[in-house]
């Protein structure tokens, strides 16, 4: 359990977190834009997805904060 948690606090991957939830909200933000109600649920599916991974980000930067 310790080697995950030590995992999971590694500087690249929760810049990488970051940076993915990051591009995942901004290709959300384009369906959008699209006409289509399927599409439109897609969209915020896929919203919702990069905004959890950039929290999980946040959080897992302010826990790596506190260890420090």
């Amino acid at each position: 359990m310790g080697e995950v948690f030590e995992f999971l606090l590694q500087r690249q991957l929760i810049i990488a977190l970051a940076i993915g939830g990051a591009l995942i909200v901004l290709t959300a933000s384009y369906l959008m834009k699209r006409e289509g109600r399927a599409v439109r649920q897609a969209a915020m599916w896929v919203e919702r997805v990069g905004y959890g991974l950039t929290a999980a980000s946040v959080a897992l930067f302010i826990i790596a904060g506190f260890r420090a």
